[in-house]
């Protein structure tokens, strides 16, 4: 086994043993991490609960309310009596005298201008709207996971494109240096080689310092989530399969800005209704369960009386004017009604507008991408051209390096382009209601 091979070995177990220290980080699994531990979406998760929680019978005012009270006096009194009957007059001091009573009211509403029935629907409708607020928070948490994952991608293929320029540099360095020893070159090629090799190395320092610091970004996303280093998948697809136009329809009724003013101008419709309850009268039932006790005196004629029993009523309460406070609500809700209803139509024209911006923003940045294929062919086949012919001697160093550095910029820029282009996908995916749809 000569030298070469083992060296080629060598360096297969090293890249081996490096994949294996680090674990990929799918853009699935990512998903699943951040929709798991992500804090943003936990509060949004807990808003929902809440406004569940809203919805319950218990909370619907259509129960009776049931309220026990016990109470007992003891009374001290010194007494002096005169009676009428001619009998004669008692003194009584340190008299003791006690009164015990305990009792069960029930009270229940029957009719309330059908307030609570409105309330209750509203309740249900805030319910759905805590759900697309949520929905919001995790779409939006997607976004910025991809955007923060994108950049993780962009500088692990940044840093693997400086790697080999530098490996290139440094061959050309070691060319330099044997062709200044058997004096076919100055010593001015071998310092430019070295010059090159410190400015690629400050580029991968400089590049991979900023891959650490995207890492702990994507972690941050993730609710930190990962405790150990990781990779990222570098494969882009773009999924995209609608046209303009049925994504467009999808826009306008499963953007989830105007999913909430719908729900909204629901809500809205339904404070009126309640609002207007107030006109009408209440009706409601109550009724008493009681036990009392009364331990008197000996100046009372009665020494000790018992009393329980059963009361019930039925009773009607109807505000015919509050001053005109009914009446205010109800108007400011119409007039609240009336601007949920312009908040839709601003949205739906803000929709048309991002929609075509992030529609053509999304095909550009795509043709960009294949151009910049485009480029990083050529650029490949001409710093192989001038790299062979630096070899012999036909160009200078100067030549080489711009070949060099031109072929590190089209990757630069290809790998810029692929992400801005899927990000720029999913933001017009989310736009049109159907990011939550995507199989990552």
């Amino acid at each position: 086994m000569n030298i070469k091979f083992k060296l080629i070995v060598v360096t297969i177990l090293c890249c081996v043993s490096s994949l294996k220290a680090q674990d990929l980080l799918s853009q699935e699994q990512a998903v699943k991490l951040a929709l798991e531990n992500n804090y943003g979406i936990k509060i949004a998760k807990n808003a929902v609960q809440i406004a569940e929680n809203n919805t319950s019978v218990l909370n619907s005012g259509y129960l009776p309310t049931l309220t026990g009270n016990a109470g007992a006096t003891y009374n001290l009194d010194n007494n002096e009596s005169e009676y009428s009957d001619g009998r004669p007059d008692a003194v009584l001091n340190g008299a003791e005298s006690s009164r015990y009573n305990a009792s069960l009211s029930l009270n229940y509403t029957i009719f309330d201008g059908l307030g609570r029935q409105y309330n209750y629907k509203s309740l249900k409708e805030k319910h759905q709207l805590s759900e697309l607020q949520a929905r919001e928070t995790i779409e939006n948490t997607i976004i910025q996971l991809f955007s923060v994952y994108y950049n993780v991608a962009q500088l692990t293929e940044n840093v693997s494109a400086l790697k080999q320029t530098l490996d290139v540099s440094k061959d050309r360095l070691i060319r330099a240096q044997y062709q200044f020893d058997y004096g076919q070159n100055t010593k001015l090629g071998v310092l430019n080689a070295e010059v090159d090799i410190n400015n690629d190395s400050i580029n991968i320092i400089s590049t991979t310092q900023q891959l650490k610091n995207a890492k702990r970004d994507l972690n941050v996303v993730l609710g930190n989530a990962l405790n150990s280093d990781f990779i990222v998948d570098t494969d882009v697809d773009f999924t995209l399969q609608l046209k303009k136009d049925s994504l467009f329809e999808k826009a306008k009724t499963r953007n989830i800005a105007l999913l909430q003013t719908e729900k909204n101008i629901a809500i809205s419709l339904l404070d009126i209704k309640s609002n207007k309850s107030g006109y009408l009268p209440t009706v409601g039932l109550n009724g008493t369960y009681g036990w009392n006790k009364n331990n008197n005196n000996a100046a009372s004629f009665v020494a000790v009386s018992t009393n329980t029993g059963l009361t019930g009523g039925l009773n009607l309460s109807w505000n015919l004017f509050d001053g005109g406070s009914t009446m205010t609500r109800v108007k400011n809700a119409k007039v609240n009604l009336e601007t949920q209803k312009l908040q839709k139509e601003n949205i739906l024209i803000g929709i048309t507008r991002d929609f075509e911006n992030a529609w053509e923003d999304f095909n550009n940045k795509l043709n960009i991408y294949n151009i910049q294929e485009q480029n990083i062919i050529t650029s490949q086949s001409n710093f192989e051209r001038t790299q062979e012919k630096f070899k012999i001697g036909q160009v200078n160093s100067i030549e080489f390096r711009q070949a060099q550095l031109n072929l590190l910029n089209a990757e630069l820029s290809r790998n810029q382009a692929k992400y801005q282009a899927k990000l720029a996908e999913l933001q017009l995916l989310q736009l049109s209601g159907e990011l939550l749809n995507v199989n990552f």
